[in-house]
């Protein structure tokens, strides 16, 4: 059974830093894409970053380039979302999401919630 759990979400003012984690089961490190989501008030689920399986190259969306780094942990099994001068807009629930490569599937997590004051 596949599980992705996030952490580290919070309330932070802006300029601020928060570090998320995911912790994923289930699938064995390096066969998966590991990427972040992220969906405020009233918008559609978006795109934030990637992290690829076979060479751990990355890719953002343009929101959150220079800002935000995606990284991964092979002992922990963990992908992580690195966040700096994050901004109001930047507030929105953050999902983790694994991708095998082995079937178009993508597996989630519950969410955690990312809270930007002015």
């Amino acid at each position: 059974q596949v599980q992705l759990v996030e952490s580290g979400g919070g309330l932070v003012q802006a300029g601020g830093s928060l570090r998320l984690s995911c912790a994923i089961s289930g699938l064995t490190f390096g066969t998966y894409d590991g990427g972040w989501f992220r969906q405020g008030p009233g918008k559609e689920r978006e795109f934030v970053a990637r992290i690829i399986r076979r060479d751990g190259s990355t890719n953002y969306a343009d929101s959150v380039k220079g800002r935000f780094t995606i990284s991964r942990d092979s002992a922990k099994n963990t992908v992580y979302l690195q966040m700096n001068s994050l901004k109001p807009e930047d507030a929105a629930i953050y999902y983790c999401n694994a991708r095998p490569h082995w079937a178009p599937l993508d597996y989630w997590g519950q969410g955690t919630q990312v809270t930007v004051s002015s």
